[in-house]
């Protein structure tokens, strides 16, 4: 009897390592974003997290006729990386980023975490907006 409550046991804290892994370590994806980088905030009650928003460079809609616009929201776990883009508002942004299955509080708000910048440049006005 001991025996078997040990092998359930044993399966059970297996199981449950293995899901909390895949779910919040286990890196599902990964790529670049690039857009207007809107702000990066550090926020939060007990662990304090950086947040930022970017404005996609596509914009796209269901509705002929109507523009929206693709918003990335992410989090920064590298202070460093965080400061940096702090003072890049408005900047045309290239942000290479992990995405992941799930959000964990000290890491930050979404499963999206930029690990590093690629590129930065002043953003492009289009010539219909530009005086005459």
């Amino acid at each position: 009897m001991k025996k078997i409550l040990f092998i359930v046991l044993s399966v059970l804290i297996l199981g449950g390592a293995g899901f909390v892994y895949f779910k919040y370590y286990f890196v599902f994806g990964s790529g670049i974003k690039t857009g207007t980088l809107n702000y990066v905030v550090h926020k939060g009650y007990v662990f304090k997290t950086y947040e930022g928003e970017m404005i996609l460079s596509g914009v796209s809609s269901k509705t002929p006729g109507t523009i929206q616009s693709n918003q990335f929201l992410f989090s920064v776990d590298n202070e460093e990386v965080a400061k940096k883009l702090e003072r890049m508002g408005g900047m045309e942004v290239e942000l290479q980023y992990k995405e992941y299955l799930g959000a964990l509080p000290w890491r930050g708000y979404s499963k999206f975490i930029v690990d590093s910048i690629l590129s930065v440049r002043r953003p492009t006005v289009p010539s219909a907006l530009l005086p005459q």
